[in-house]
């Protein structure tokens, strides 16, 4: 039994994405729409941001709301139930990681503006308008 639920936690981590995902096409495919141009997973920056708008100089990060601790960044990995201390940890480095690269490209001079996937999937147009508060 805890083979098959080790076979099947690993089957089901193997599908999650780090890049292209939903909500970060969402809201890609919107800004093209829109005539606002960008490069995606741009390398040349710390913490390399989904998506950056040069011109502007304005880094922007698609946060999932698991994996960024989404109202437990006080207290990451309280949202899990099975294995606590790994996810604590994980966790924990993950909201710290966020926070050194948000440190770092303020210091390069950029603009950072981290959305939650959730906040995307339930309204992109109050998205939208906060990033075109800032060109």
């Amino acid at each position: 039994m805890v083979k098959n639920a080790r076979k099947t936690r690993s089957q089901v981590m193997s599908k999650i994405r780090g890049k292209d995902t939903k909500p970060e096409v969402m809201l890609r495919k919107a800004l093209w729409h829109k005539g606002i141009r960008y490069r995606k997973n741009y390398r040349g920056l710390p913490g390399t941001p989904d998506i950056v708008l040069t011109r502007q100089k304005i880094a922007i990060f698609v946060d999932g709301d698991f994996w960024h601790a989404r109202g437990y960044q006080d207290n990451p990995g309280a949202q899990v139930r099975c294995n606590k201390e790994y996810w604590t940890r994980h966790l924990g480095r993950n909201v710290e990681r966020d926070k050194e690269v948000n440190d770092a490209l303020t210091q390069e001079g950029w603009l950072v503006l981290r959305f939650w996937e959730s906040d995307i999937k339930k309204d992109l147009s109050e998205c939208l308008r906060q990033l075109e508060e800032y060109l």
